[in-house]
C-alpha cells in the first residue's frame, strides 16, 4: 500500500471539473502534496456543487468530464508523480431529479417488481412510497405529460396500464404518493440520511447491491487509478464493520479511510482502516491554540443544551423513524429518549454497549441489546442522526461561548487543551493510528481553520472581549442573546469579509439555531433585525470603524496561532490534508462558503515567487495580510514530508525552560522538530520569550523555514516567525 505523505483536497464539480483539476498537478507536485484528494466523482444530481447525491454509481459523472477525463487527471497525477484518493459515498442516493436517478425512477414506476427494489433501504410494509415535494396538502397543480406525472419543474413515473383519467387520478393508482414536503418527517417510509428526504439509503449490505455500486470504484482499484478511498458516513450503514471488512477485501492494498466523527475519549471501533478523516486531531491541535483560563459560562451547560436539543430533534425531524422503530415494537418515547442521552454517534454491537447502558442510564431493552434484533440494528443507525442533527447541527448555532470550539466531533464545554494532554494524544496515534488523516478544514467545517485561529484569540482577552461587544451592542442590539454572541464573534473572526457573504451565513447559522427563527418556519422580523444590524455594521462609521479596530488588534495573534496549528498538523502524526485554498489566509465559514472557488493562479505564482526568493538568498516574506508566509509553512513541511519520510518515524515531546514555557509546544518526529508559539497575545503582555529556551537535542539543527541555523533561544529561533520547523544540517 502506498500511504500518502500529505494529500490535498478538491472540490471536483461542474464548474471546476476533471481536466480542471489535472491542469493542478503540477502546483500540487509544488506545493509538496503526494496525493490529490478529490470530492466525489460518480454522477450525481445535475448541478450538484458537491457530489454527494450520488444518483448513478455505475458511472463517472458526466458534468465532471467523465470517464475520459478521468483517465487524463490520472495520467497527469503519474505525470508527476502523484496519487488519487477518492470519495465515495455508500449510504445514499439522490432523489431530488428522480428521472436522473435510473434506479429510483424504476422502483417509483414498478415498485417492489422493480429489479432495484432491493437496493434502496424502503418499509414497502407502509404502504406506496411516500415523496414529501408538494408546496401544500392539495394536489390541484399535478398533470399528465409525455407520459409523465408533473408537478411544476418536477417529472415522475407512470406505471404501466395507469395513466388514464384526471391526473389526481392517475396519481392515485402509482406506486408512490406525492405529500406535503412538511408532512416528510413524519410520513416518510424510507430511510434517509440524517433528515434529508431528497437522501435515500442504499442497502449496500446486501452483497448483489454491494457489487453494483461498486463496481466503478472497484475498477479503479484495480487499474490503479485510485491509491485511496475515502467513505462518506459510515455510521449511517446498517452494519460498518461488515461494509468495511468487504470493501477491505476487495481493495486490499488501497489506503482506506471512513469519515467517523470520534468523540472525545471514544476509540476507533475494530473496523479493518486506516484511519478517519482527522475531526479528531482538528479538535486536539485546534485547543492547543486556545487558553483553558478562559471564563467558564453562566447558565445552561452544554451538556444541558446538547441533550434538549437532540431529543427536541427525535420529535420535530426524526418522527418518521420513530414510527418505523415502534412498527418494530419499540417504546417510541423511551428511544427517543435513549437516543437523546448518547454521547457518541452510535454503537456497533456488540462493540460499544457501555455506550448503551450509560445512555439507558443501566435500564436498557433487552431487545436493544441484540445485535440481530431488527428494533437493535434501526436504533443504532437512529443515535448517529440524532447526533449530528441534534448536536452539530442545532446545538452548536445555540451554545455560543467561544464558537472556536464549535466544530464537528468537538466539546465546546472543553476549552484549551494543555501541551501534555495534546503530547499523550500524539503518541498514542502515531502507535494506533499512524496511517489515519489529520486536518484542520474540511468541506463540512463550520468555520475555516484560520477564523477559528483568530476566534482562539479571544479566550486571551475575555475582559477587552466583553467591553467591545458591550459596546457593539448598544449601536446594534438583538433580541437573542447566544446568537448575538455568535454575531460578533463571526463578524470579527472572518474580517474583512463582505455584507454578502455574512448576510447569508446568518440566514442560514439562526435558521440552524431553531430559536428566534427556523427552516420550517422563518421569523421575518428576527431576520430583518439581524440584516439591519449587519448592515450598521457595514454603514455606520463609529461601528465600523470600532470593529475594524478590534479585528485589527487581534489579528497579529490569529496569524501566529493559524501558522502554529498548521505546522503542527502537517507534522504530527498521520497524514496531512490540507482543504483547497487554505495554503494562504482563508477566512471560510460553513457551507456552502468554504466551496467557494479558489484562485489557484495565485498561489502557484506566489509559490513560484517564494522559492525564487529563498534561491536567491532574498529576504523571507513577512508576516502579512499576503498570507505568503503561510503558503511557506505549507509548501516546506509538505516537503520535507514526502522528500525525507525518515525524519517522521518518531514522536517525542521537546521541552521547554525558562518564564514561557508554557507558550511553547514541540516535539521531535525522528529526525524532524516542530516548534510552535501558542497563546501568542498572554505571551506578549508577559514580556515575550525573555530568557525560554528549548531542550533541543544535540547535533546542528536548521530551521526549514528559513534556513538559519537554530539556537536553544526562543527570542533567536522565533525573530522572523512564530513557528520552527527543525532538521539537522
Amino acid at each position: 500500500m502506498r500511504v500518502p505523505t500529505g494529500t490535498y483536497r478538491v472540490q471536483v464539480r461542474p464548474d471546476f471539473g476533471l481536466d480542471a483539476t489535472a491542469g493542478l498537478a503540477g502546483y500540487l507536485r509544488a506545493l509538496g502534496a503526494s496525493h490529490l484528494y478529490s470530492a466525489p466523482l460518480l454522477t450525481a444530481t445535475p448541478g450538484s456543487p458537491h457530489g454527494y447525491d450520488v444518483v448513478d454509481p455505475r458511472k463517472v459523472n458526466p458534468q465532471l468530464g467523465g470517464a475520459p477525463a478521468l483517465d487524463r487527471l490520472v495520467a497527469a497525477l503519474r505525470q508527476q508523480g502523484l496519487g488519487l484518493v477518492v470519495d465515495i459515498v455508500p449510504n445514499h442516493m439522490g432523489l431530488f431529479q428522480p428521472a436522473a436517478n435510473p434506479m429510483w425512477w424504476d422502483v417509483l414506476a414498478r415498485g417492489r417488481a422493480s429489479v432495484y427494489a432491493d437496493w434502496f433501504d424502503i418499509d414497502w410494509d407502509a404502504g406506496p412510497i411516500v415523496v414529501p415535494v408538494l408546496g401544500s396538502p392539495a394536489l390541484d397543480d399535478l398533470r399528465v405529460e409525455d407520459g409523465e406525472l408533473r408537478y411544476y419543474e418536477h417529472r415522475f413515473p407512470i406505471a404501466a396500464g395507469t395513466g388514464d383519467g384526471t391526473a389526481q387520478e392517475v396519481h392515485a393508482r402509482q406506486h408512490y404518493r406525492l405529500v406535503y414536503w412538511r408532512e416528510g418527517n413524519e410520513r416518510l417510509n424510507y430511510r434517509r440520511f440524517f433528515a434529508v428526504t431528497e437522501l435515500a439509503g442504499v442497502r449496500v449490505e446486501d452483497p448483489a447491491v454491494f457489487e453494483a455500486t461498486h463496481a466503478e470504484i472497484l475498477r479503479w482499484v484495480r487499474e490503479g487509478l485510485a491509491d485511496g478511498i475515502r467513505v462518506d458516513h459510515p455510521d449511517g450503514l446498517r452494519d460498518p464493520g461488515e461494509y468495511l471488512t468487504r470493501l477491505r477485501e476487495r481493495a486490499p492494498d488501497t489506503w482506506l479511510l471512513v469519515e467517523k466523527i470520534l468523540e472525545r475519549g471514544e476509540p476507533m471501533p475494530p473496523w479493518p482502516v486506516d484511519g478517519t478523516t482527522g475531526y479528531d486531531a482538528l479538535a486536539e491541535v485546534c485547543g492547543l491554540f486556545v487558553d483553558p483560563g478562559f471564563p467558564e459560562p453562566s447558565g445552561k451547560s452544554w451538556e444541558q443544551e446538547s441533550y434538549e436539543q437532540m431529543l427536541d430533534v427525535t420529535g420535530r425531524l426524526f418522527t418518521a423513524e420513530l414510527n418505523r422503530l415502534e412498527r418494530l415494537g419499540g417504546d417510541r418515547a423511551l428511544l427517543a429518549e435513549i437516543a437523546a442521552n448518547f454521547d457518541v454517534y452510535r454503537t456497533y454491537l456488540p462493540y460499544g454497549v457501555e455506550h448503551l447502558e450509560k445512555a439507558a442510564k443501566g435500564n436498557v431493552p433487552e431487545r436493544l441489546r441484540d445485535p440481530g434484533d431488527e428494533l437493535a440494528v434501526r436504533f443504532q443507525q437512529f443515535t448517529g442522526a440524532v447526533m449530528a442533527k441534534g448536536v452539530e447541527d442545532t446545538a452548536m448555532y445555540r451554545w455560543n461561548h467561544l464558537i472556536a470550539l464549535n466544530e464537528v466531533g468537538g466539546d465546546p464545554s472543553r476549552v484549551g487543551v494543555e501541551p501534555d494532554e495534546f503530547h499523550e494524544a500524539q503518541a498514542r496515534r502515531h502507535r494506533e493510528w499512524p496511517n489515519g488523516m489529520t486536518t484542520l478544514s474540511t468541506h463540512d467545517t463550520k468555520r475555516g481553520e484560520d477564523v477559528r485561529a483568530r476566534l482562539a484569540v479571544l479566550s486571551e482577552v475575555p475582559d477587552e472581549w466583553r467591553a467591545a461587544v458591550a459596546g457593539w451592542r448598544e449601536a446594534a442590539p438583538l433580541d437573542d442573546p447566544s446568537f448575538e454572541a455568535l454575531f460578533w464573534q463571526t463578524i470579527v473572526g472572518a474580517w474583512p469579509i463582505s455584507q454578502e457573504r455574512l448576510r447569508l451565513y446568518f440566514q442560514k447559522a439562526a435558521r440552524e439555531a431553531n430559536r428566534s427563527t427556523s427552516w420550517d418556519e422563518p421569523d421575518k422580523a428576527f431576520e430583518d433585525a439581524v440584516e439591519s444590524n449587519l448592515a450598521r455594521v457595514f454603514r455606520d462609521p463609529d461601528l465600523h470603524r470600532s470593529v475594524q479596530d478590534f479585528a485589527s488588534r487581534i489579528t497579529p495573534y490569529g496569524w501566529s496561532n493559524a501558522l502554529g496549528q498548521k505546522l503542527v498538523q502537517l507534522t504530527m502524526p498521520g497524514v496531512p490534508d490540507v482543504y483547497q485554498g487554505t495554503e494562504l489566509w482563508e477566512n471560510s465559514l460553513v457551507d456552502p462558503d468554504n466551496r467557494r472557488p479558489v484562485d489557484f493562479a495565485e498561489r502557484l505564482d506566489l509559490l513560484a515567487a517564494l522559492d525564487a526568493a529563498a534561491a536567491a538568498g532574498q529576504p523571507l516574506p513577512p508576516v502579512d495580510v499576503s498570507g505568503a508566509a503561510k503558503l511557506l509553512v505549507v509548501s516546506r513541511a509538505l516537503r520535507l514530508r514526502r522528500d525525507r519520510p525518515e525524519l517522521f518515524g518518531d514522536y517525542r515531546p521537546v521541552e521547554a525552560t525558562g518564564a514561557a514555557q508554557q507558550h511553547v509546544v514541540a516535539f521531535d518526529r525522528g529526525g524532524a522538530l516542530t516548534v510552535a508559539t501558542r497563546l501568542p497575545a498572554g505571551l506578549e503582555a508577559a514580556g515575550g520569550w525573555r530568557d525560554t529556551e528549548l531542550k533541543l537535542p544535540a547535533g546542528d539543527w536548521v530551521d526549514a523555514l528559513t534556513g538559519r541555523g537554530a539556537t536553544p533561544s526562543l527570542a533567536d529561533l522565533f525573530a522572523s516567525y512564530p513557528v520552527a520547523l527543525l532538521v539537522k544540517g
